[in-house]
């Protein structure tokens, strides 16, 4: 069994809002290991709040913009220590610039970005001059893109949160589009629809499923029905189009868009968050 330090088990708890005693009992159990110890609290029934974050270079900016002709939408993450610092104008413009540059040249990933030219130099000696001028660990620790008929992008006040969205069409309106990308950053889907929520997070879903069902004195043979049961729940919190519309939580989201235009579909989002 792992020694668990005092300060470890304050940073789960940091992380989950859970006891102390129960988080020192997961980490002990999963010997060390935060998420895996995540995991184990979720199946003992704990309320655990959704702060998976790094505690080190936490502060920073998430800005997200679309290209001029919005097929094609960014979103990035510019990280450093200090809020005094994520609020510089010269911090600001640099992930703006570095956005830019994005929307220019489409880079798929972070490093890509991170290699881009710069002036004559790449985009992350931009970031490494910031190092220098404030003393601060920094990093261009997140990038994600979008590229569809017609692409969103969403600022939330504050830019700690952006997300994109792309549709199928153009329906010569940003309305929809714009109300898409908001419900991405109330609600924090994990996919698009049920078909396309990753396998290791349905697998994780039943296993802690059926865990709590266990804990709650169910019969064995009735585990995996419940999990089942547990499984659509979080589909529909979970998933964009089988979520409540935010702006009317008598519609689903899909029942909205299917209002809009019967053929409108969204192909892709993509959330970025400072914390998470």
């Amino acid at each position: 069994m792992a020694n668990i330090t005092a300060a470890e088990v304050n940073k789960l708890r940091q992380m989950t809002g859970a006891g102390m005693m129960d988080c020192k009992k997961a980490l002990e159990e999963a010997n060390g290991d935060y998420e895996q110890a995540i995991d184990i609290l979720r199946k003992k029934g704990q309320k655990v709040a959704s702060k998976r974050a790094d505690k080190e270079a936490k502060e920073g900016i998430v800005i997200a913009k679309t290209s001029a002709d919005n097929k094609f939408a960014a979103v990035l993450m510019l990280n450093c220590e200090t809020d005094f610092v994520a609020k510089n104008a010269e911090f600001i413009a640099f992930a703006k610039t570095a956005l830019d540059l994005a929307l220019s040249h489409k880079p798929k990933t972070a490093d890509e970005l991170k290699n881009l030219d710069w002036n004559g130099r790449k985009v992350m000696d931009g970031v490494t001059d910031l190092i220098g001028k404030t003393g601060e660990k920094m990093d261009l620790s997140k990038y994600e893109c979008v590229e569809a008929a017609r692409t969103f992008a969403y600022n939330h006040q504050g830019n700690r949160l952006a997300t994109i969205v792309g549709l199928s069409k153009d329906t010569g309106s940003d309305e929809t589009g714009h109300q898409l990308a908001m419900q991405v950053a109330a609600m924090s889907p994990v996919a698009v629809d049920q078909a396309d929520v990753p396998q290791e997070i349905i697998k994780k879903e039943i296993e802690i499923g059926m865990e709590q069902a266990r804990e709650e004195g169910k019969p064995e043979n009735m585990l995996e029905k419940i999990a089942q049961g547990k499984l659509n729940k979080f589909y529909k919190e979970n998933t964009l189009l089988n979520q409540d519309f935010i702006r009317d939580n008598k519609l689903t989201v899909g029942q909205y868009i299917k209002q809009v235009d019967a053929d409108l579909k969204v192909v892709g989002f993509r959330r970025l968050m400072l914390g998470a």
